[in-house]
Order: structure tokens, then C-alpha cells, then sequence
């Protein structure tokens, strides 16, 4: 990887988030999130690199989705993975609720890992928290560490916790120490990330989310210095998802050793999920959302607000563009 790729992943999600924004609040999430996939695979497709998707959305026969160890870019150049998710928070698209985004994550050849479509428990926090919360910890002693290291009170902390049944003690006990908790219905990957930014109000990520994503909130944090760690959920009872209720927690752990993974516990720090000497995020806007707008489509143009994080020059990027239509005849400045 080099530097003269971070534009063109920029415009890599900045295009998936516009397709996916044409559909917004109309309900229709399977369309909105194949068109971000069109737009992405496109995009990609016109940049010098021997491009492969380690993370995407399905296997090899589930095409037309990105799906997982497809070739993406010329062919030429250097040899790239990506682990990502052109609609993120699919749901917030359908419904035109704040959130949702294109993401993904970018690393030297090796440099990401193949997380299973499992679940992970989760533990994202500020820069100032780097090794010292931990999610070996309780709740209780994360949130007493985290106030230590920010200078804040329990009660001038707010905890991220995606909204699920599965949550309903971590809720309790977070909520028993002062702190205040901010339920999500979808999307966790833009509460992760901005954990790593002082002003967003988020403090920390607590719970259980979907792997892969986990992966690309650690190639984020790790750029910006933050603190993020996962670690594999393969029990139906502690996962409580009907995606898995014929599963078995034997046939999971089944899965993962046939996948090679044999430490079916172990915690994974944000440097062995994105493990790369050179580490891109890039994520783009399609609703409002903690870290950016959304797609606005004007009479003129079509704005986008986007952020790339990359480690190749220790750099985050705001970025808001505005794509010229055809004719245009007068472009505001905001």
C-alpha cells in the first residue's frame, strides 16, 4: 500500500454511500445495500492494485455480493485486502434513521483478520484508556478506570451498548454505577471509532456485535491510537440472536477449529485484528450520523461528508465534497 490509494478509497466510499443514500427511508434494505455494493465493486475496479475482499458479505456463491476472497482492482499493482461493509447498518438506511454508513478497512496483504460470521464481544475506548480498561474486566472496573483516565465522573460517561436482549445485565450494571448509557438499534462500527475522538460525547463501546465489523472498528482504532479489543462469542445462549437458534455452542466451536481457529477464547488487541504494517479506514456518510453527515442531494451537486484514518502518514481526514452534477449552474459553499 501507499499513499496515492487513500484518495481513491475515499471516492471508494464516498460513491457506495451515495448509492445507498438514493434509497434512504424507503424501507427497501436489500436494495439499498446492493447498491452500495455495485458502487463499491465499480470503484474499485478502476484502481491500480491486485485488490482481495477478506471480509465481505457472503462466500464465493452468494455473488453478487462482495463476497469473500473476490479480486478487486486492475490486477496491477500492489496487493491490497479489504474487509468491508458497503451498507452499514442497513436497517438505519431503510428507515432514515441516524447512522448508517459504507465502510472499510484496508491493509498490506495479511494485514486483516478473517474474522468468522460470528459474534464478538467488544470493548472500545478513548486513546487516554490504551491498555489500561480491559475486556477481561467488569463493567464496573472499566467505567472506574475510564473515569480516571478522562478526568470525568461516572456520571459524565456515556456508554455505547448496541440495544438487545442479550444486554439487559450490562445495561443494568453500567447504568448502577452513575454512567449513562446511549442503546443503538444497528451500527456499531461509528460508536467504536468515535471513541477515538474527543467531542463526540461517546466515551466507550460496550457488548456484543457482529465480528467482521469488529475488525473494521480495530483497523480505525488502532490508526488513531485507541483502545479496542474482541474476542469470538460462539454460544447461542450468550449471543440470544434468533439468526442462531438451531446452533449449538459444540457445532460453532466445530466451525471455528475447521476455520483453524483452536483459542476459541482468546482475546484479540486491535494490533492482531488489523495486524498490517499499513492500516486504512475509510468510511462515508449515507445518514447523519456522530462522526459525519449524510448524503445531501441538491439541485446542483451531491454532498458527501466521509473520514479516512490511515497509518501510512498517522492522518485523520474530514472530508466534505461536492460532486458537480452536469450543468450545474450554481454550487452554494454549504
Amino acid at each position: 500500500m501507499d499513499r496515492t490509494l487513500i484518495q481513491e478509497i475515499l471516492e471508494v466510499v464516498e460513491q457506495a454511500a451515495i448509492a445507498s443514500a438514493r434509497l434512504t427511508g424507503l424501507g427497501k434494505k436489500d436494495e439499498a445495500d446492493a447498491a452500495a455494493v455495485e458502487a463499491m465493486r465499480q470503484r474499485m475496479g478502476q484502481i491500480e492494485m491486485r485488490g482481495r475482499i477478506v471480509i465481505g458479505e457472503g462466500e464465493r456463491d452468494e455473488a453478487p455480493m462482495l463476497y469473500i476472497g473476490e479480486e478487486v482492482g486492475s490486477g496491477n499493482g500492489p496487493g491490497v485486502d479489504f474487509a468491508v461493509d458497503p451498507c452499514e447498518g442497513t436497517n438505519l438506511c431503510a428507515n432514515s434513521q441516524r447512522g448508517s454508513m459504507a465502510v472499510l478497512a484496508a491493509s498490506d496483504r495479511g494485514g486483516l483478520f478473517n474474522a468468522p460470521d460470528f459474534y464478538m464481544k467488544k470493548l472500545a475506548a478513548p486513546p487516554a484508556a490504551k491498555g489500561k480498561v480491559d475486556i477481561r474486566n467488569s463493567a464496573t472496573k472499566n467505567i472506574e478506570i475510564l473515569s480516571d483516565c478522562l478526568g470525568l465522573a461516572a456520571d459524565e460517561l456515556t456508554i455505547v451498548v448496541m440495544d438487545r436482549a442479550r444486554h439487559k445485565d450490562l445495561i443494568s450494571e453500567i447504568r448502577s454505577t452513575g454512567a449513562r448509557v446511549q442503546p443503538i438499534s444497528d451500527g456499531d462500527v461509528q460508536a467504536a471509532i468515535a471513541c477515538g475522538f474527543a467531542g463526540t460525547g461517546t466515551h466507550c463501546l460496550m457488548g456484543i456485535g457482529a465480528a467482521p465489523e469488529g475488525v473494521i472498528s480495530a483497523a480505525a482504532m488502532r490508526a488513531l491510537g485507541g483502545h479496542f479489543q474482541g474476542q469470538l462469542v460462539y454460544d447461542p445462549d450468550i449471543a440470544q440472536t434468533s439468526e442462531w437458534a438451531d446452533y449449538t455452542k459444540e457445532g460453532n466451536i466445530a466451525r471455528l477449529n475447521e476455520m483453524g481457529i483452536t483459542d476459541i477464547d482468546k482475546i484479540y488487541e486491535a494490533e492482531e485484528l488489523a495486524s498490517g504494517e499499513n492500516v486504512v479506514f475509510a468510511g462515508g456518510g449515507i445518514t447523519d450520523g456522530l462522526l459525519f453527515q449524510g448524503v445531501k442531494f441538491e439541485n446542483d451537486c451531491t454532498r458527501t461528508s466521509s473520514l479516512v484514518i490511515s497509518t501510512l502518514d498517522n492522518t485523520a481526514r474530514f472530508t466534505n465534497t461536492v460532486h458537480i452534477k452536469d450543468g450545474a449552474k450554481s454550487i452554494a459553499l454549504n
